[in-house]
């Protein structure tokens, strides 16, 4: 369904704030959202609060404590649960005995920081080379195409491995991650840009601007960053997830977060080889991967469906065909149906 046109006078009265309210108490209602949401600002909280935290438990991310891991069973920690104690309460690392949940509350920085940075990374380039394309000349938009084809169909896996392989070890490990993520990551961002823009300046509000003698920089930035929003948005849902998976990846392959700095991947990849004796240090960063991963997948479904209005267009019709069809079928067929008998 093409979008409506809005006279010049409706784009100008409409209120961007009024509608953002609406989202926002769209989004309170659901409670998938609510969890959701609760669940990142928590998971927030902890990443800032990190310091804090060590500090209250009384412990640090890099000390080790190796009087607390039996030597005699290679290095396996004391105790119940891989050590756990007043003193630890998440017990300690097996081979190294540092501190499990001041490792946690710290990896909780590196992860979030790395995944909200390359999203932005990512938004920023794309936002930028789609409006360019899209409002550029002929030859601008093939040359921006053809790059984020090419970006498209590079495996990033691999040329992100080389890169981190590449830069020396002194460079800081979580900008390098964040870099390298969002520089190549943001050729769909591109691509939804330009369609959206290709799109939206057809509409009569843009051409009034352009009659009006407003240049493509005053377009793109007062008439169709705005009404791109929801859409970048919706993608920068996401993105996150994705980023935050990235980012664990490369970690747990080595090439990322390099030790005594913590990071949730780093530690699953020193637990592949204490999954047996010690489940518990390996269960512990999985656990708040998944959740983290799952918190922005439920959030970021909630934020597409209630700034897309067609998808919730598409709901509403459908329940209303559903529901006139009946057990039987749709209602058209019913009066042939009685007519044959």
């Amino acid at each position: 369904m093409a979008p409506q046109k809005p006279t010049t006078g409706e784009a100008r009265t409409a209120s961007p704030a009024a509608g953002g309210r609406q989202v926002w108490r769209r989004l309170l209602a659901r409670r998938a959202a609510r969890t959701a949401g609760l669940v990142i600002v928590l998971l927030a909280l902890i990443a800032v609060a990190a310091p804090l935290l060590s500090a209250l438990e009384g412990q640090d991310p890099t000390s080790y404590h190796n009087d607390l891991l039996d030597s005699a069973a290679g290095g396996v920690p004391t105790g119940t649960l891989g050590g756990v104690s007043t003193e630890h309460w998440l017990g300690v690392e097996p081979g190294t005995g540092r501190d499990v949940f001041s490792r946690l509350v710290h990896g909780a920085q590196i992860s979030l920081l790395v995944a909200v940075g390359a999203t932005l990374v990512q938004v920023t380039i794309g936002v930028l080379l789609g409006l360019a394309a899209a409002l550029g000349s002929r030859l601008l938009d093939q040359l921006i195409g053809n790059t984020t084809e090419v970006m498209l169909a590079l495996p990033s896996l691999v040329f992100a491995i080389s890169l981190m392989a590449v830069v020396p070890s002194d460079f800081p490990r979580p900008l390098l991650l964040t870099l390298v993520i969002g520089l190549l990551g943001w050729a769909g961002t591109s691509r939804v840009v330009r369609a959206q823009t290709l799109s939206l300046r057809q509409l009569d509000y843009v051409a009034a601007a352009r009659l009006a003698g407003a240049s493509r920089w005053r377009i793109a930035r007062r008439e169709l960053l705005p009404s791109l929003a929801a859409p970048v948005i919706t993608y920068a849902m996401v993105l996150l997830p994705s980023n935050v998976i990235a980012e664990a990846g490369l970690s747990f392959l080595g090439v990322g977060v390099k030790p005594p700095t913590s990071s949730w991947g780093q530690m699953l990849s020193g637990a592949t080889t204490w999954f047996r004796a010690d489940p518990m240090y390996v269960l512990l960063p999985s656990a708040l991967l998944f959740a983290t991963v799952l918190a922005f997948t439920v959030l970021g479904d909630a934020v597409r469906t209630e700034l897309d209005p067609r998808a919730a267009s598409r709901l509403r019709v459908g329940t209303a065909d559903d529901t006139a069809a009946g057990p039987t079928g749709p209602a058209t067929e019913r009066p042939a149906e009685e007519a044959t008998a």
